[in-house]
């Protein structure tokens, strides 16, 4: 392009210009037009997220109901309530059998007739002795609780055997073991006695019995009283080993251990019957006072 050219461009330019100066500053708005000032749009908040709540039973809540007016009633009058006793009904007892008791010297029929109710009563009435039987088992008991041993009037048949010894020499002796067995009838017979029938018949001849300790000088004593020492007795005697030595200076054998004669007559009697037959006899006594 010449230089003339872009002269001629440039001056249309700047007219140009100039032209649009004129117009800015001779510009008037019109009359009669109203200006609208749009105002900004607010940002819009975003809303927060509601917190979730746990789901919760429906509750069911009681409307009060409209009490209906309360109308005017004679008022009632009611009676005092009558108190009304109750009586527990009382249970009536079987009335116990009165049993009528022959007198104490003619008390031997009646107390075997009670023996032979007993389970082995007819064993037990053959090694018993036949006659006056209550008076003879009140002192055969009253001895035994004072330590001693009769002699005389046992309640029970007498052992016929002698007791079976061996010479050592002129003067010593020693008890044979076959000695105990003299004694295995009677014990096996007292043991086998039922416990309880046992008890029922002594308590029913009760009055014999008291009757008969008054009859020995014992009127202010109870003869259960008894009974109980004189199991005591035999139950506190102690054990003593075999082999038993024995002397005779007159007609009875004696121990030749003096501490042995020097025990009590009971005591020494159970030596004579024997280990077994004394832990049996022990035994069945100590039902007996479990029960008296």
């Amino acid at each position: 392009m010449s230089k003339a050219g872009i002269w001629v461009i440039a001056a249309i330019a700047v007219f140009t210009l100039l032209y649009l100066v004129y117009l800015a500053a001779t510009f008037e708005a019109p009359t009669g037009t109203t200006t609208v000032i749009v105002p900004a749009t607010p940002a819009q908040a975003v809303p927060e997220p509601a917190p979730v709540r746990a789901p919760s039973l429906p509750q069911t809540r009681l409307q009060p109901r409209d009490e209906p007016p309360a109308t005017a009633t004679a008022p009632v009058i009611e009676e005092p309530p009558v108190e009304v006793q109750i009586t527990e009904p009382v249970l009536q007892e079987a009335p116990a059998e009165v049993v009528q008791l022959p007198s104490l010297n003619d008390s031997d029929a009646f107390v075997f007739e009670g023996l032979r109710a007993l389970q082995n009563g007819a064993a037990v009435i053959s090694v018993l002795a036949d006659e006056q039987l209550i008076r003879s088992i009140v002192v055969f008991v009253d001895n035994i609780s004072r330590g001693g041993f009769p002699q005389t009037g046992l309640p029970y048949k007498r052992i016929g055997q002698e007791m079976p010894v061996r010479n050592i020499d002129a003067n010593l002796f020693i008890m044979e073991p076959s000695a105990h067995a003299r004694f295995d009838s009677i014990i096996d017979t007292f043991v086998s006695v039922d416990t309880r029938q046992a008890m029922a018949l002594y308590k029913t001849l009760g009055p014999l019995f008291q009757q008969a300790y008054a009859e020995i000088g014992y009127r202010n004593l109870d003869f259960d009283d008894t009974l109980r020492s004189a199991i005591n007795i035999v139950l506190r005697s102690p054990n003593v080993e075999g082999p038993y030595q024995l002397v005779k200076p007159s007609v009875m054998f004696l121990y030749a251990d003096a501490k042995t004669e020097n025990m009590a007559e009971v005591q020494k009697q159970l030596i004579r019957i024997g280990p077994e037959n004394t832990e049996k006899l022990k035994e069945k006594l100590r039902s007996f006072s479990e029960q008296l």
